[in-house]
């Protein structure tokens, strides 16, 4: 890989059903040897160690130390205490750098009150550990350019899931690539513009033939917070991305198969069924 090559490593591919093959949302942008998280899913320190024992440098846990967040869901930060402390226990040298929405300082806070005691006995005690890479710089964003360095620019874009928060979804355009990940969203137009052309778009999903089958209830849940494989098609039809790879995806008993022939069925651009470990 050169040094300012771009792929993509998809973490954590599953939601808040608790489904063994899919650990939770987490997406890496990895250019050239450092890796930028989205989100941070249960099991995604675990995928991160699969994924560096399958040859991938910038994911050795003690290197994880910058990480962007869609929005507050469980199921979205979950790991984030997992990928505050493992990388510190395991040498990491730098405080973790967070940015995501409004909500995050307090959450970090509250979490690291919550490990108090284990920092003080591994800190304290025999453990031979440096106790400011335990530290989390927690950056509180609003939609617009979040991040820069020399190797990425991060843009953020407010997307359509639920009232009462802020909810983002990232791209990232290197000098090889622009990805984009949805985070989770509804249909959301203000997005077209801004995504048009990606290389690669890791965009939710939720089967629309499984979706018929849900109760009423539930349908209007996921008809205002997510995106059906139907309105994805067109989505992806306007955007015209280079690839899609679809994440975070509910099928309510349908297949994988038969989830993607319902993307096909109005797009014919290049799609996938996203799966953790994937590499794009």
């Amino acid at each position: 890989m050169g040094e300012t090559e771009t792929r993509v490593v998809l973490l954590g591919t599953g939601t808040p059903n608790p489904d063994p093959e899919r650990m939770g949302p987490c997406t890496a942008v990895i250019v050239g040897d450092r890796a930028y998280l989205v989100d941070f899913g249960p099991g995604l320190i675990r995928r991160a160690q699969a994924a560096f024992d399958m040859g991938i440098a910038a994911l050795e846990v003690k290197r994880l130390d910058i990480a962007f967040l869609t929005h507050l869901h469980s199921d979205h930060t979950i790991g984030y205490p997992d990928l505050i402390l493992t990388p510190w226990v395991m040498g990491r040298t730098r405080p973790l750098e967070v940015y995501g929405p409004p909500g995050l300082e307090s959450m970090t806070d509250h979490i690291l009150a919550a490990y108090e005691a284990d920092r003080e006995i591994r800190v304290c005690g025999l453990e031979p550990i440096k106790s400011n890479c335990r530290e989390v710089n927690a950056h509180e964003i609003e939609p617009g350019r979040c991040y820069e360095d020399e190797r990425v620019q991060v843009d953020a874009y407010a997307v359509n899931h639920g009232d009462g928060w802020m909810a983002l979804s990232y791209k990232f355009t290197t000098d090889d690539r622009c990805v984009v990940i949805s985070g989770d969203t509804a249909p959301h137009e203000p997005l077209i513009e801004s995504w048009a052309g990606c290389d690669l778009l890791v965009h939710e999903a939720y089967s629309q033939r499984g979706f018929d089958r849900r109760k009423p209830k539930w349908q209007a849940y996921h008809s205002h917070m997510h995106t059906s494989t139907r309105e994805l098609a067109a989505i992806a039809n306007r955007i015209q991305p280079k690839r899609l790879v679809l994440t975070h995806m509910l099928f309510w008993g349908t297949t994988e198969d038969e989830m993607l022939a319902e993307i096909l069925q109005n797009y014919r651009g290049s799609v996938e069924i996203g799966r953790d470990l994937g590499c794009y």
